[in-house]
């Protein structure tokens, strides 16, 4: 058991100096990204003041998307979103990245959505997925911060047994239980790493395990091959949220709109063969048919009467259904979104895609995601996250700072000891 420990101990070691510093930077900018989506709603807010009657009649989402049609005629809409907070303006995506905030009230155009917190949180995501590498270097970056993790996740568990005192008694269990006042730099960093590892081992350990599938295919695979299900294909259909937001990392990390293809902050409409967005885009604006929309939006909001944000795809081309998504929460949390699809002449329900009715391995890999950023459990989840991530800025800190007054010790030792003698026979 001794020679198990300490072997454990050393593999511990080695993994938290080797993976040390790309788990610091996680760390740092799994803090900033916490409350992501709340600020950046808040800044939105911000941009726009509601009118002062309470009588005041929203517009309908045809007469939105139509304004904007009109006054932004070079870059057709893609997402129109609509909150239920009445301080809140509608926003929506336009292809090529673009994207408006909308007076729901007048359909005055407001303006793009603020740039401060949206830049802010881009660059923390950049740092957080491929440690602000571009480019073809993004591949490097994205295997050195998925090793980094898988590292983190070793630690942390390892942390866990290691942390169990040699002689289980209740003083031995109180010096690595509590914090201690007055203590030397060396008993300060011990108390502290094993404190602060013991108490956020758990919620710890699943933020960082939930950025694994993230990180390696194998491993979202895994998740559905652990309840017996077939993982579903490269380019299929993938469960809410299958997407990474924040993308492989340490604590509370992983792809946050930084950019994928259709979505905002992404490389739709950078052009190509199709027309729009490319060389070869018609002068003439493309032809939206905004018909139905109405209609099926006042089915979404009989389906959810308790929505919280309803997100309308806009359709290009003669489409026989409407896709909209009706959630509950704050956009992270999969068990309280669901996609209602309308037929666009009649407006009845075809489909009501909601969590409980998925896949055992469709939940699980949800829950994967967005436990790694503690958005499944809303505003708490993301605050312990949040928690567990600085908690991990203290543990690459006390742990790089231990393993170096040990190697400093150890260099002093063999400094400090007398050659050896070399006999000489006689």
């Amino acid at each position: 058991m001794s020679t198990f420990r300490t072997v454990l101990f050393w593999l511990h070691l080695v993994a938290g100096v080797l993976a040390g510093a790309v788990v610091l930077i996680m760390s740092v900018t799994g803090v900033a990204l916490t409350y992501e989506k709340q600020m950046i709603e808040w800044a939105d807010r911000q941009a726009w003041s509601a009118p002062s009657s309470s009588g005041t009649e929203r517009l309908s989402p045809e007469t939105l998307l139509a304004a904007v049609r009109a006054a932004r005629p070079e870059a057709a809409p893609t997402t129109l979103t609509l909150r239920r907070d009445p301080q809140a303006p509608a926003t929506v995506a336009l292809e090529g990245n673009g994207a408006v905030l909308v007076d729901p009230y007048t359909a005055a155009i407001i303006g793009p959505p603020p740039t401060g917190l949206r830049s802010f949180f881009r660059t923390m995501t950049n740092w957080h997925r491929w440690l602000a590498m571009s480019g073809e270097g993004r591949a490097t970056g994205k295997a050195i911060t998925g090793a980094s993790n898988l590292a983190f996740l070793f630690i942390v568990i390892s942390g866990i047994y290691l942390w169990l005192p040699r002689v289980w008694t209740w003083l031995q269990f109180k010096n690595v239980l509590w914090f201690r006042r007055g203590l030397p730099g060396k008993a300060r960093d011990f108390n502290w790493h094993n404190v602060i590892g013991i108490w956020s081992a758990i919620p710890l350990a699943i933020v960082v395990a939930g950025a694994v599938p993230i990180s390696y295919p194998w491993a979202s695979s895994l998740v559905y091959r652990i309840v017996g299900e077939e993982p579903p294909r490269p380019g299929g259909p993938a469960g809410p949220g299958g997407a990474a937001r924040r993308g492989p990392g340490g604590p509370a990390g992983a792809a946050r709109g930084a950019g994928g293809p259709g979505g905002p902050g992404g490389e739709r409409g950078a052009g190509g063969p199709d027309g729009r967005g490319g060389a070869g885009r018609s002068a003439e604006p493309e032809v939206i048919d905004l018909t139905g929309i109405d209609a099926g939006y006042r089915q979404a909001l009989a389906q959810v009467p308790s929505w919280r944000a309803i997100s309308i795809r806009v359709p290009h081309g003669p489409q026989p259904s409407l896709t909209y998504t009706v959630d509950e929460g704050y956009g992270g949390q999969p068990q309280k979104r669901g996609t209602l699809t309308v037929a666009r002449a009649t407006a009845a329900v075809e489909k009501w895609d909601v969590f409980a009715d998925q896949s055992a391995g469709r939940r699980l890999r949800s829950w994967f995601r967005f436990a790694h950023t503690g958005e499944y459990y809303g505003l708490v989840g993301q605050t312990i996250a949040g928690l567990v991530s600085a908690g991990g800025v203290v543990l690459v800190y006390t742990g790089i700072a231990l393993a170096l007054r040990r190697f400093v010790a150890w260099r002093g030792r063999r400094r400090a000891a007398p050659p050896a003698r070399v006999s000489r026979a006689a």
